[in-house]
């Protein structure tokens, strides 16, 4: 029921496209780029949905106010709290530890504006858990949303993110000056 309601959605609605190659894995990270509009959430989560899979998502816990709070629960939303110093890392390889189906979903910017220094625990989540990465990649002038690539990470971080890199050459966000991947 879901799914047909995310796919009416992303496909009829909204027009949206999907060009998806990877396997569904029972455990992964989703590394989403380019992140540079409050839409994208929206509309990754719709994608997600129409293709039949289940994704959750670490946002900061300010947004996770009443009534607001309760809905991004219950679309896989995990609150952090940047404030306290502990390792997230950590948290989340115990996270896929513990499950037996687990999607995270992780915008390497870790904001919506240009930022050429990509966050790394996304990297580091899925090398301490043992999980490949699934590059998703949102194009707005094509309204297509891609899952062609997945990497396993060998610790070889500036090799592994050089290819993550790569892979958005080609994707455009809703708002294009608000991304960058910095030097390959």
């Amino acid at each position: 029921m879901k799914k047909k309601l995310y796919s009416f959605i992303y496909y009829r609605l909204l027009g949206w496209k999907t060009n998806v190659t990877v396997p569904s894995y029972d455990k992964c990270i989703i590394c989403a780029a380019p992140h540079a509009s409050n839409w994208d959430l929206f509309i990754g989560k719709l994608f997600y949905g129409a293709i039949g899979r289940k994704t959750s998502f670490m946002m900061k816990k300010e947004w996770f106010f009443f009534p607001l709070g309760l809905l991004f629960k219950a679309v896989g939303g995990i609150p952090v709290d940047r404030k306290h110093r502990t390792s997230l890392v950590d948290q989340m390889a115990e996270r896929f530890a513990s499950s037996d189906r687990f999607h995270l979903a992780i915008t390497p910017e870790g904001t919506r504006k240009a930022n050429p220094n990509w966050k790394k625990g996304f990297y580091f989540i899925a090398l301490k858990a043992q999980v490949p990465i699934v590059l998703i990649g949102i194009d707005y002038p094509s309204k297509t949303i891609a899952a062609t690539k997945a990497i396993m990470p060998t610790g070889d971080f500036e090799k592994d993110m050089r290819e993550i890199k790569l892979y958005y050459k080609d994707f455009h966000g809703r708002n294009p000056k608000n991304f960058s991947f910095g030097t390959i």
